[in-house]
């Protein structure tokens, strides 16, 4: 397992996109047995009305865009996974993860 402290995140819905300020976010990225799988955590999320929209809805499918603290540039599909109470989040990808390889 790889891990990646991200330095920003961005989140796209449709035709909206969000900026995601964060305290700390961290991306993992597993390769085992010949499965790939990839997730962001993040936490202190500033953006409540975010986690909340997302808390609400149904449809959590995003595309993400990310940027390492080492400045390599990432990008996915994923299910943004809100946790408001405690101001964080889990973004589980789906499928590539473009830019890693």
């Amino acid at each position: 397992m790889e891990t990646f402290e991200l330095a920003s995140l961005l989140v796209r819905q449709g035709s909206e996109q969000w900026p995601v300020t964060f305290e700390r976010a961290r991306l993992f990225v597993i390769q085992q047995y010949g499965t790939f799988s990839w997730y962001i955590e993040l936490d202190g999320m500033q953006q409540e009305e975010l986690l909340q929209r997302f808390a609400e809805s149904l449809d959590i499918d995003v595309s993400v865009q990310a940027v390492t603290v080492g400045g390599k540039s990432l990008s996915g599909d994923a299910f943004f996974h809100p946790n408001p109470q405690k101001r964080a989040a889990a973004v589980r990808g789906q499928g590539e993860l473009g830019g890693y390889r």
